[in-house]
C-alpha cells in the first residue's frame, strides 16, 4: 500500500482509507467477527486510515471501530471523526463540539482524535443544516482550537460539502488541516467528450488549492454505491442515499453509472 506524507499533519497515510459510513452499513449492522476479520484484513494490506462519524448508525459505527481497534492493537493506525452539529445547537457550538469530542475518542478507545471534522454543508450565509462562513470562523474554529490544546484533538478537518465560495472562503483562513472532497466519476460526458478528459476535469474543480494536494482525501467515490451500477445494496447498507452523487437521486446517479454504448456518450461503470 502506498502511503503519502498527509498535507501539513506530517502523518503518513494509506491512498486508500476505510470507510465506516452508515452507507454501506458494514461497521454499523456488521456481524461483530466479521468486522474484526475485515478490518484485520485491510491493516495486513497496509490501510492505516479509518473515517467515522457520531451519525454513522447513531454512534455504532465509532464503537464496532473502538472494539475492533482495541482488540488488535494496529500500531500507526490513524481514525478520523466528525461531529454534525444540529441547527437547533447552533447558539451553544462550542459546548456541542466539545461534548461530542469527548464522546467520540472514547467511544473508539482513544485518548485523542487523529483528524476532528467538522461535518455540516458550508454556505455563504447558512440555513438549515449548513453553517455560515462567519459560524465556522467565529464558533467552531476557535472551539476545535481549544480542544487541540486540550490535547483532545491532533488535527483539525472538514467535509468540503456546500457552497465552493464559501468553502474556499473558510480554507483561505487557513485553520483547517485537511478537507475531504466529494469526488465521483458519475457524470456523463459532452459528445466528443473522453472519460480521461473528464476525470481530469472533475480533480481540478475539486482541489481546494490552499490546501496542500495530500491535505484532500476524495470522499464518497463510489457515488453511495451507484457506480456499482445496480441498485440493489447488501444486507448491511442503509436506504438509497440520495442525494449523494452527482445527480438528484440515487437511481439518476445510478442510470449515469451505467456503461455507454457510444464511443463519446454514456457515464462511468465501476471497474
Amino acid at each position: 500500500m502506498q502511503l503519502r506524507v498527509f498535507g501539513r499533519t506530517g502523518m503518513q497515510l494509506s491512498v486508500l482509507g476505510f470507510g465506516c459510513g452508515a452507507v454501506g452499513g458494514f461497521m454499523v449492522r456488521g456481524d461483530p467477527a466479521e468486522q474484526e476479520r475485515v478490518i484485520a484484513r485491510a491493516i495486513a494490506a497496509g490501510v492505516n486510515y479509518f473515517d467515522t462519524a457520531a451519525q454513522y448508525g447513531n454512534g455504532e459505527s465509532e464503537k464496532n471501530l473502538g472494539r475492533v481497534l482495541q482488540k488488535l492493537k494496529p500500531a500507526d493506525v490513524v481514525v478520523g471523526t466528525k461531529v454534525r452539529v444540529p441547527p437547533g445547537e447552533f447558539g451553544r457550538m462550542a459546548d456541542v463540539v466539545t461534548g461530542v469530542a469527548g464522546r467520540q475518542s472514547g467511544a473508539a478507545g482513544l485518548e485523542r482524535v487523529d483528524i476532528f471534522h467538522l461535518h455540516n454543508p458550508i454556505t455563504g450565509t447558512g440555513g438549515g443544516t449548513a453553517l455560515s462562513v462567519r459560524q465556522v470562523l467565529d464558533d467552531v474554529v476557535p472551539a476545535f482550537e481549544r480542544l487541540r490544546q486540550q490535547g483532545k484533538i491532533r488535527f483539525l478537518g472538514m467535509t468540503a460539502v456546500g457552497d465552493t465560495a464559501a468553502l474556499n472562503q473558510v480554507i483561505d483562513a487557513g485553520a483547517f488541516d485537511s478537507a475531504q472532497i466529494v469526488t465521483t466519476c458519475s457524470i456523463r460526458p459532452p459528445p466528443g467528450h473522453c472519460r480521461k478528459t473528464i476525470r481530469r476535469r472533475i480533480m481540478s474543480e475539486c482541489s481546494i488549492t490552499p490546501l496542500p494536494p495530500h491535505g484532500r482525501r476524495r470522499i464518497r467515490v463510489l457515488a453511495g454505491g451507484a457506480l456499482s451500477a445496480r441498485s440493489s445494496v447488501t444486507r448491511f447498507a442503509g436506504p438509497a442515499p440520495e442525494p449523494i452523487g452527482s445527480a438528484l437521486s440515487y437511481d439518476a446517479d445510478v442510470d449515469r453509472a451505467r456503461p455507454s454504448d457510444g464511443a463519446g456518450g454514456g457515464g462511468f461503470a465501476a471497474t
